[in-house]
């Protein structure tokens, strides 16, 4: 039932690609890394609002997080290293760093579903 088409409501979703070794202006590492990610892709899911006692049991007591995404879709690609807009529209820093607005802490998928629990951030 969750999973009905009218429940669903789009967010954008970015991959983790790569980590990228900073250079400085002579062309050598500095020992610092940043992340690379890939273009946003729309997803439509199921998207809680707010959370509840049955998601603490269900991803364990230690995590804390703000939403969980119900998927239908057992191919999803989302893991712990993807971050979501799902709140804003995607939009990038100068240097093409994603401005994200939640990222994910825990996927757990069952028989006919993925849960993904997800807590907001703030980047700038």
């Amino acid at each position: 039932m969750r999973c009905l088409e009218r429940n669903k409501i789009p967010f954008h979703y970015c991959l983790f690609k790569e980590k990228e070794a900073i250079r400085d202006e002579s062309g050598h590492k500095t020992g610092e890394y940043r992340l690379v990610y890939e273009e946003p892709v729309e997803m439509k899911a199921n998207i809680s609002p707010a959370t509840g006692e049955s998601q603490i049991e269900q991803f364990g007591t230690s995590l804390q997080y703000d939403k969980v995404i119900v998927v239908d879709d057992m191919a999803c690609p989302i893991d712990e290293n993807t971050v979501l807009f799902v709140d804003s529209k995607p939009s990038f820093n100068d240097d093409a760093t994603p401005v994200f607005d939640y990222i994910v802490k825990k996927v757990a998928k069952s028989l006919n579903s993925i849960s993904i629990a997800i807590s907001k951030v703030k980047v700038s």
